[in-house]
């Protein structure tokens, strides 16, 4: 599986949460892309197009007379026939099972409206990912006689039936009875996933082999959450190629990109998804992917806008492609209950981030929501679970922090001693910590440990469909940002509301630490390196304006984690260590002959040959 790469919030996020980690023992993270400058507007891809009134889009013809009838016939030569049916009209067909609704026109052949029966938006509409002409599936070829043929402008002949439980529709685009283009959609009980099929039927002399045939779906995403911000940066075009490997589209103005031997190709919006897979890959693809969302500050109807172009293959004259249409929730479990890697939809950090998520914590916190009241406490749970679990990692943090606070005075004593040979200095200072048993890495060591876990964790919030329209205390959405005041004006990179779990979080990540660093800090202080205070004040300020516009759950969790960890430091301090004892142990360490390693021999070797050679000298 290919890696995913960061998108600039997740980057963001990942130097913020690995940096704050770092700098708290220090003394003891979307792709930055810059929109490259493309057209304002997609020229390969058309934007659905409305109904004009040329002969060839929109003849209606129950009572055709002759005239009309060569005239059809003459701009769509084979083809005409099917303008000559009583289905040449502007009617729908639906099909409908428990979980979705979908309405097919017989202009196209396609899905003119799919909703969600079981959802609705932030303000209480219900969910439609195809609607008012927001989306198009065209077929494009050339016949024999060197007419070009699009069939969204074409009328399908729809012929509804059953089949067991399931409801299959046919639409036929017909150059005879006999002769036709043929869509067929199979809905089964009960399922997001519909079985879709393209084949044709005595065409081999009327589909030009030499020209392409190219199949084009273009889908322009309805705004579904509250923050537009926030669902457009969840909001993608992927696709899966070359056996398993799969990728994705940025987050810029304008992005486009191909690939070979297509297998699914989904439009992600955030929250849900339109997917199309084939049993046959697709040969090559071409993607593209527009932002629609100029300014965030104006209330705006669409995300983003995507296009695939993918070549259809002829075999012995003719198409046959089984596929499928998937159009609901961007949920993980239901996804890979499916078996066709479309688990990769759902961004949940690539490598060991998102084995993390898969079989820790999706699977844990499904668990605990099964039988939890809330999913708020469900949340807290897991926090505490996870604090608990990384609590050694938290202990031998604090003991290395504890042991170089006990060796201060020592250092300082070598500092002074050889203020003048930063040489003799770094040596003296080395041969100290060997001898004690103490290591200021080892302090580090341990926040790293933690990092993937963090970010895991990051990642894995924003994309938890259970928290969507969850509520917990004041926050009536867990996935979307907890609002205790309407701000009258917007302020940069903050918005316009203000969030109270991020200023819990960051008050929580204060006090932290200051309990780790705050004493020693100033102390600490290397002449050249940043102000270690301003830097203590200013994350916890970072994470305030980051987060206030991201879940409340993910704030919810860094809260409360905090608040764990702060009370797992009070205990280790004031109940577990003692620091007389570990200066008692310090000073006997130091009176036995110390083995060392063979890099530390080798270093602490170089660094007196190099004293040897500065005295020479």
């Amino acid at each position: 599986m290919e890696e995913k790469k960061f998108d600039v919030q997740s980057l963001i996020g990942f130097f913020l949460i690995g940096g704050l980690l770092i700098w708290m023992l220090y003394n003891n993270s979307f792709e930055n892309n810059e929109a490259e400058d493309k057209q304002d507007t997609i020229e390969q891809v058309e934007t659905v197009p409305q109904e004009t009134n040329t002969s060839q889009k929109d003849v209606a013809i129950q009572e055709m007379d002759s005239t009309a009838r060569a005239r059809v016939q003459e701009s769509l030569g084979t083809f005409g026939y099917s303008a000559t049916l009583a289905s040449a009209s502007n009617e729908t067909t639906k099909l409908a099972n428990d979980v979705l609704d979908l309405n097919i026109d017989n202009k196209g052949g396609y899905i003119s409206e799919a909703r969600m029966t079981q959802f609705k938006t932030y303000d209480s509409i219900p969910v439609y990912l195809i609607k008012d002409g927001n989306a198009s599936l065209n077929l494009n070829f050339t016949t024999s006689d060197g007419r070009v043929i699009n069939t969204k402008d074409m009328y399908f002949e729809p012929t509804l039936s059953e089949s067991g439980n399931n409801q299959v529709l046919s639409m036929k685009l017909k150059v005879s009875e006999s002769e036709y283009l043929e869509y067929v959609y199979v809905m089964k009980p009960g399922e997001y996933m519909l079985d879709f099929s393209i084949r044709s039927q005595g065409l081999r002399d009327v589909i030009s082999s030499s020209n392409a045939v190219n199949l084009d779906w273009q889908l322009k995403g309805y705004r579904h959450s509250k923050s537009i911000s926030y669902e457009n940066r969840y909001t993608e075009l992927a696709w899966e190629y070359e056996d398993g490997d799969d990728d994705y589209l940025g987050q810029g103005e304008l992005k486009d990109d191909e690939a070979d031997d297509i297998s699914w190709v989904a439009y992600k919006q955030h929250f849900f998804s339109s997917i199309l897979l084939t049993d046959t890959p697709f040969a090559t693809g071409k993607f593209i992917s527009k932002n629609l969302v100029e300014d965030e500050e104006i209330d705006t109807v669409y995300t983003k806008e995507f296009a695939t172009t993918l070549p259809l293959e002829l075999k012995g004259g003719e198409l046959n492609y089984n596929m499928n249409w998937y159009y609901g929730p961007t949920d993980y479990k239901i996804l890979n209950d499916y078996d066709r890697n479309l688990d990769e939809v759902v961004p949940l950090g690539w490598g060991i981030f998102g084995w993390i998520n898969k079989y820790v914590f999706i699977p844990f916190f499904a668990f605990l929501s099964g039988f939890l009241p809330s999913y708020g406490i469900a949340i807290i749970v897991m926090t505490i679970v996870v604090r608990i679990v990384l609590s050694p990692v938290t202990y031998k943090s604090y003991l290395s922090q504890a042991k170089m606070k006990v060796l201060k005075p020592e250092i300082n004593e070598l500092n002074e001693k050889y203020k003048d040979n930063a040489m003799k200095k770094q040596q003296e200072t080395m041969k100290l910590y060997s001898k004690a048993g103490a290591s200021p890495m080892s302090g580090c060591l341990p926040a790293l440990m933690q990092i993937p876990v963090f970010y895991a964790l990051f990642q894995f919030f924003p994309s938890a469909f259970q928290l969507r329209q969850k509520g917990f205390l004041w926050a009536d959405d867990l996935s979307s940002y907890d609002t205790i005041a309407e701000l009258p004006f917007t302020i940069p990179f903050y918005g316009d509301h203000v969030s109270l779990f991020p200023i819990l979080a960051s008050i929580a990540i204060f006090i932290y630490m200051m309990m780790t660093t705050g004493q020693t800090m100033q102390n600490n202080q290397q002449p050249g390196m940043p102000n270690m205070k301003f830097i203590m004040y200013l994350s916890p300020i970072m994470m305030l304006f980051f987060f206030n516009n991201y879940a409340s759950g993910l704030s919810l969790y860094y809260f409360v984690s905090n608040l764990i960890t702060i009370g797992i430091m009070l205990v280790i301090k004031y109940a577990i260590i003692d620091e007389e004892k570990i200066h008692a142990k310090i000073q006997e360490n130091k009176k036995k002959p110390k083995k060392q390693g063979k890099f530390a021999k080798k270093m602490q070797d170089i660094m007196e040959q190099a004293e040897q050679q500065k005295n020479k000298k």
